[in-house]
């Protein structure tokens, strides 16, 4: 199988890709991939390029494109994840996970139930390290795009900006409307953006907020998840039932 490398738009002209950066010593110490060895390039915009190697220097590997398309491995809705920010490591293994689910966007929220308090430069320096994990788990499953994870945001000011299309609120004091039959009511939805609370869930104040913005509080289910499990599970269920989770033929 031919490995799979992210490069900037701007690193393709015509049919010669340049690639830079940490990927050069994964190419040429670890791989050992040699001129006229295939490779895949996403410019990650959904395009993919598919081509030799031509050159490998130090600092730089050039690649030959044969052929290009536009990638078959991206959802056809949109999910953008506002995840209240967790205690511990628990926001790499959401951003992992959902990668490989196929998320779209990630904003690390900052809800009134929030037990982490980061100051403006720790915030910049989690974004930059979750930023990282999401292109490790672009590249490992194999997607075309790889998501942004966005500035920590306010629950008011993340669904402001990022509250469009279908927004959905998992929350465990939604007895009756189930994520199951929302999502039957909007088959044809392009865009879904999903609210999860932190440890503690969100208060109602919060769910008001977000239901002023005509989001849907749904319940997931008759068991109570925690944050980190949450977001898979709607991630999961939403792809299912509107994307192409389990149901898409490899290649068509």
């Amino acid at each position: 199988m031919a490995h799979r490398f992210f490069v900037a738009p701007e690193k393709i002209e015509g049919d010669t890709i340049e690639i830079t950066g940490e990927d050069v010593r994964h190419i040429v110490k670890v791989l050992r991939l040699k001129n006229g060895d295939e490779v895949i390039i996403a410019d990650g915009t959904g395009q993919e390029y598919y081509g030799k190697l031509a050159a490998a220097k130090k600092e730089r590997v050039t690649v030959k494109v044969e052929r290009k398309a536009f990638a078959a491995s991206e959802p056809p809705v949109k999910v953008t994840l506002l995840q209240g920010i967790p205690k511990g490591d628990k926001m790499e293994l959401i951003v992992q996970k959902c990668t490989e689910l196929g998320i779209f966007r990630i904003v690390p929220v900052a809800a009134a139930r929030t037990i982490v308090q980061l100051s403006p430069e720790k915030a910049r320096n989690r974004v930059e390290r979750w930023q990282r994990v999401a292109e490790e788990a672009a590249k490992q499953s194999q997607r075309a795009i790889i998501p942004r994870v966005e500035e920590v945001r306010t629950v008011e000011a993340a669904i402001s900006k990022f509250g469009q299309g279908l927004m959905l609120v998992p929350w465990e004091e939604e007895r009756s409307r189930t994520m199951k039959e929302v999502l039957q009511q909007h088959g044809q939805a392009k865009d879904v953006t999903l609210l999860i609370g932190p440890e503690g869930g969100l208060e109602a104040s919060e769910v008001e907020l977000a239901m002023s913005q005509n989001a849907v509080p749904v319940t997931l289910g008759p068991r109570i998840l925690r944050t980190e499990t949450a977001g898979w599970a709607a991630l999961t269920m939403i792809l299912y039932e509107l994307g192409d989770l389990g149901g898409t033929k490899v290649g068509s």
